[in-house]
């Protein structure tokens, strides 16, 4: 469960990026005339707009279809980001769960579980793309190769992003975007187990100064806490 939280942590991250027409893109095509900007066109100016987002805020809904098991979930919650490498995750229904990362150390709780897994963030060197992002290093222009395909959300554009070098921990990224705007409506992971990974955000807020103390996690009293796989 940890390495998916990790894995979300930092594509949500590629998440929080909205652009405008003044990152190199143009507003919607009017007519049949006018072309499509290019998918490496779009990728570029999501990355400019990534480097000029410091934090973001967003109500989401979790959807999880697994790819062996033939299962599917649904979840809600709020998330909350600070470059560089700090989130925090708050699950509200239909089960509680909380994943915080302090920039130095991510907390994964379930309360129901009345357990605690703690880990270090990533280095740099030892991280996968995902995780690049996660620390606000990533660069999807360079990290990924970028095409069109058909978006499910009504009213969007959707890109898939191929990483450039093979991930252990998924295959492809789909982002669906708003034209003209590019704002950011929807990201679906695609795992190399078939399972496909769904979060559609909702009152989506940035660089709105967000406070540190929102990434800060207390253990709660009388819980198991597990670091490195040792109970303590």
């Amino acid at each position: 469960m940890l390495a998916v939280a990790v894995c979300v942590f930092a594509t949500m991250v590629v998440a929080a990026t909205q652009a405008s027409s003044s990152a190199g893109m143009q507003q919607a095509p009017s007519s049949a005339t006018i072309q499509k900007p290019s998918p490496e066109a779009v990728a570029k100016a999501l990355q400019q707009r990534y480097q000029g987002i410091k934090d973001f805020s967003a109500d989401f809904v979790h959807n999880y279809r697994g790819g062996v098991l033939k299962t599917q979930t649904q979840e809600r919650g709020k998330v909350s980001v600070k470059k560089p490498s700090r989130m925090h995750w708050t699950y509200t229904s239909p089960e509680r769960k909380e994943f915080v990362s302090d920039g130095t150390k991510i907390y994964s709780y379930i309360p129901e579980d009345k357990q605690v897994i703690v880990s270090n963030v990533p280095a740099d060197d030892q991280a996968t793309t995902p995780a690049l992002f996660l620390a606000g290093k990533g660069d999807i222009v360079r990290d990924f190769s970028a095409s069109y395909v058909d978006s499910s959300i009504p009213g969007t554009i959707a890109l898939k992003l191929t990483p450039r070098r093979t991930e252990p921990d998924y295959e492809y990224l789909i982002v669906a975007v708003e034209p003209g705007s590019l704002r950011i409506r929807a990201l679906t992971t695609k795992d190399r187990q078939g399972g496909e990974s769904t979060l559609v955000f909702n009152n989506l807020k940035e660089n709105q100064g967000i406070s540190d103390k929102e990434f800060a996690f207390t253990i709660p009293r009388g819980v198991d806490v597990v670091t490195d796989g040792s109970h303590n």
